[in-house]
């Protein structure tokens, strides 16, 4: 369950960063259909859950650990003017060792904000940026 509410926070953070932004960027997450108009960039977003572990005996600890990665989708051939901004951006709002808090989870960003390769296919241009996270619960 921890997965779903650390996947919540990142979610939050995203969509205040965009309406906060002098231009608003759309923001869809995972298993949402979006049909983005001509020449838009938007944003995807997906929390990738690794292994949950626990570090005692007694099986009162869960450390949830996992990927979170943010996908920025340009037109193709526009080249990175559009995309490395953006990438500036999400490199500063999810700063290392940030702590955020939602029902009694903290989440902590565990490694700095990485470029992934650009992916190009016919329509578009994908540049995936992507940071480590874990929260510990003790119950």
């Amino acid at each position: 369950m921890s997965h779903a509410i650390i996947a919540s926070i990142y979610e939050a953070k995203l969509l205040a960063w965009s309406k906060a932004r002098a231009e608003p960027i759309k923001v869809v997450f995972e298993n949402i259909q979006y049909d983005p108009a001509d020449g838009e960039t938007y944003i995807r977003a997906f929390a990738l859950p690794g292994d949950t572990a626990s570090s005692t005996l007694a099986g009162d600890h869960r450390a949830f650990i996992g990927v979170y990665q943010v996908s920025i989708v340009a037109p193709a051939g526009t080249g990175k003017a559009k995309t490395n901004p953006l990438v500036v951006e999400l490199t500063g709002l999810f700063r290392l060792y940030a702590r955020d808090m939602k029902s009694g989870v903290t989440v902590v960003t565990m490694s700095p904000v990485e470029q992934g390769p650009g992916i190009t296919d016919a329509a578009t241009y994908m540049v995936p940026v992507s940071f480590e996270y874990r929260a510990d619960t003790g119950s």
